[in-house]
This record gives structure tokens, C-alpha cells and sequence, in this order.
């Protein structure tokens, strides 16, 4: 059975050379081939034609090739739906800012977190990503759009903490300066509060931005729409993120999205500044997008302001997340469900 060669580390690579009793320098060229984004042996010119030949054999390379992909017409938002080598499928949303190009990608096929307003879990968990797949959004979309991506967000379909191993390899290989040369801190991870995994992860001191997917100020509302809440409630969660600051220095950013008549309400914005106040975080709010399959609806801009301007008096540094591609169900999980009910008629 083949192996997936993308996801090796450029010490393992050396192995493998010594191995195939090659020269240790043909690691670090294979490594910024795979990591460029080629898709065959063909493409790496300078790696004679019979250690290409060898490699082929016994490895494959991941490849995420563009299924679909929807271009926003109001700014420059690109929603891919990509095809991976069994079949699969997974979605990632390219942004553009002023500082640069943006990527959200998966790191699951599907998720088993279930939150209500999500369109990620509405089919489950089916599996994990390797790093090399995580690897394969990014370098399919700059092919695409023939541009340099400097920033990524893992915030697409699947919980991170829930598929770690894989996503803090994926971290060492898009940050490594023979690769993509990402540096960790434009690299966002979110979580939709698995605690277990913030302390693991928290260990490896990586100079990302941790995301806290909050929601609401308290168990009885997050409860109702994030099944994890069951598990590790707020006050458990706040407690890993108050140890996480500790431990990294790091500030924690809480993305809230506001939900019409479910956690928009004047006692909800005070409940939530009770509990951040004095922490080392930032607070995101994100105007909830509607989900066919769930009855939430956006909430009004006016209690959006007013969240921003009762955070901001009480010193808690907030924004309002810019909503981008709205026309082209740029929300997680949207277009493979969609995908999936094509294939099924």
C-alpha cells in the first residue's frame, strides 16, 4: 500500500534518502517540491528521473483538485469545493484583504461537535485530514488564483482539537522555511471549546492565535446550540483559557456569532463582559449566517453595534467580523452538504 509523502517532515524525508542511498540534500529539494504544491513527480526537474521513478512506487502525492468553485460578486471571496483522492469532499474560503490574501480551511471531513448553527456536523463526522490535505487547500487555491496566500484561518469544517496530531504537523510543515514559510503568527486555530485539547495543545507554545468559538455567556445557552458544552462547560473553558494565556502569553480571540432572539440581548452582552473582563482577549463578533436546515436568523445591526460599543466602554477590545461572500454560501459545511444532495438524486 502507498504511502502519503506530503505529510513527511524534512527529517523523515532524510531517512528515507539515506534509505534509497541518496544524497542528504535530495530531501530538502523533494520537501519543497511537495510542499510547493506539485501534484506529480513530474513537475520536480531537478530529482533525477529514477529516484522519481522509485518514489512513485511507493508513494503518492495528495492532491485536493477543484470541484467547484463559487466567486463572490460583491468583493473578491472564492468558496472551493474540493475533491480528494478517495472521493471525499472538502471546502475552503479564500478572502482578500488589504494586507493580503486569507485562507479558511478544513481540517475534517465533517464534524461530530454538532453545533446547530453550523452546516459542518449536519452530516457527521466522516474523517480526519492529513496535514498533506490541510496542505492541499492552501497550494490548489494560489495555483488557482496564481497569487501567495500569508494568512490561514483553521476554521473550516471539522474541531481542530478533536483531529490535533494532525493539525500540529500540518503547523511545523506550513511554517518550516523550505515550505510555505507561513509564519505561526498569521496562523489562526479555533476550537468549539474541546478542552482536553487546549491543553495539549497549549504545550507546544505555538505562536498562533487561538480561537474560541464562545457563542453564548452561559451553559444554559450554550448548552442548547454546541453540544460540546455538555461535556466542558463555560466555566471549565474559561479556566483553559485563562491557563493557556498563562502558559503561551498569548491573547485568546472569542468569536461570538449573534444569533437573532437566541444570544443577542442587553443581559447576554453584560453576562459575557462579567466573564472576560481582565483576560487577555479579544472579542469577534460574527452576524450569525442562516442555515437552511435550522431557523436562525441574522440578527439586527443595531444589536450588533450596540454588543461592539458595551464591550468596547468596558475595555474589552471587540470588532465586528466584515461578512465576506455572502452570496455564495461561504459559511462552513454549505456547499459540500449541497454537493452531497446532488449525488444522492
Amino acid at each position: 500500500m502507498k504511502k502519503d509523502i506530503r505529510s513527511l517532515n524534512i527529517e523523515e524525508l532524510q531517512t528515507l534518502m539515506a534509505e534509497l542511498g541518496q544524497p542528504k540534500f535530495r530531501a530538502g529539494q523533494i520537501f519543497a517540491w511537495l510542499q510547493s504544491g506539485v501534484v506529480s513527480y513530474s513537475e520536480m526537474t531537478d530529482i533525477p528521473t529514477a529516484l522519481r521513478e522509485k518514489l512513485a512506487e511507493s508513494y503518492y502525492i495528495v492532491t485536493a483538485n477543484i470541484k467547484k468553485r463559487l466567486e463572490s460578486s460583491i468583493d473578491d471571496t472564492v468558496k472551493y469545493l474540493y475533491d480528494l483522492n478517495d472521493g471525499e469532499f472538502v471546502e475552503s474560503v479564500l478572502m482578500k484583504y488589504n494586507h493580503g490574501y486569507s485562507i479558511c480551511i478544513s481540517t475534517q471531513v465533517g464534524c461530530r461537535m454538532g453545533c446547530s448553527f453550523c452546516a459542518s456536523g449536519l452530516n457527521g463526522l466522516k474523517r480526519n485530514l492529513t496535514p498533506s490535505e490541510m496542505l492541499a487547500q492552501i497550494t490548489a487555491a494560489q495555483r488557482d488564483r496564481n497569487i501567495r496566500i500569508s494568512n490561514i484561518v483553521l476554521m473550516g469544517m471539522g474541531e481542530p482539537m478533536d483531529n490535533l496530531d494532525n493539525v500540529v504537523r500540518f503547523l511545523q510543515l506550513v511554517s518550516h522555511e523550505k515550505g510555505l514559510n507561513i509564519g505561526l503568527r498569521h496562523i489562526s486555530v479555533s476550537t468549539s471549546g474541546v478542552v482536553s485539547g487546549i491543553y495539549k495543545f497549549m504545550e507546544y507554545k505555538f505562536p498562533v492565535t487561538l480561537s474560541i468559538s464562545l457563542h453564548a455567556p452561559n451553559d444554559t445557552i450554550r448548552s442548547s446550540i454546541m453540544r460540546v458544552n455538555k461535556k466542558w462547560n463555560v466555566e471549565a473553558l474559561i479556566k483553559a483559557c485563562k491557563d493557556y494565556i498563562k502558559v503561551t502569553g498569548r491573547r485568546i480571540s472569542f468569536e461570538y456569532a449573534v444569533i437573532s432572539g437566541v444570544n443577542d440581548s442587553d443581559d447576554c452582552a453584560r453576562q459575557l463582559a462579567k466573564l472576560l473582563k481582565g483576560m487577555l482577549c479579544h472579542v469577534n463578533l460574527i452576524p450569525a449566517n442562516p442555515v437552511q436546515e435550522n431557523s436562525f436568523t441574522k440578527p439586527d445591526r443595531g444589536k450588533i453595534i450596540r454588543f461592539f460599543v458595551f464591550f468596547n466602554s468596558l475595555g474589552i477590545n471587540t470588532t465586528v467580523r466584515r461578512t465576506l461572500g455572502a452570496d455564495i454560501d461561504a459559511s462552513c459545511g454549505q456547499l459540500r452538504g449541497k454537493q452531497l444532495e446532488e449525488e444522492q438524486h
